[in-house]
């Protein structure tokens, strides 16, 4: 199992990057703000699933023989959940209210928590890699 622990968190993982990095910076760049804006709202409950399901099958996959991998990949998909289910809606509604500077602050706070997924999901990749 510890083979698709591997996998399944190296998906999480590039499935993560690319989003961030890739999807969500080229949508900004290559569509007006009005059409962008709705787009990535759009897509972001659709990440949030994505990074829900496989940090969670990957964290049941790890956990009997890694239980620290298992705890980062558990906590990933804890914080998924709060992400998706508190943090996104209540950027929604300060974007809906032009509430700039609490919007500011949440979305920061959703890039901390994704930077934080990023970085944890390489952690447990470099530990199921070398052992």
């Amino acid at each position: 199992m510890p083979e698709f622990a591997l996998l399944t968190t190296a998906l999480m993982f590039g499935g993560s990057v690319l989003y961030a990095f890739g999807f969500a910076a080229f949508v900004f760049t290559a569509l007006p703000a009005e059409t962008a804006g709705p787009l990535i709202r759009r897509a972001f409950p659709h990440f949030y699933l994505f990074v829900l399901a496989t940090s969670t099958l990957a964290s049941a996959l790890v956990f009997s023989g890694d239980a620290v991998s298992g705890v980062i990949l558990a906590t990933i998909a804890a914080t998924t959940v709060f992400a998706r289910q508190v943090l996104m809606p209540a950027i929604n509604t300060a974007t809906d209210e032009g509430a700039k500077t609490r919007f500011k602050i949440l979305h920061t706070l959703s890039v901390v928590v994704t930077l934080a997924h990023i970085a944890g999901a390489a952690y447990v990749l470099l530990r199921l890699s070398s052992g």
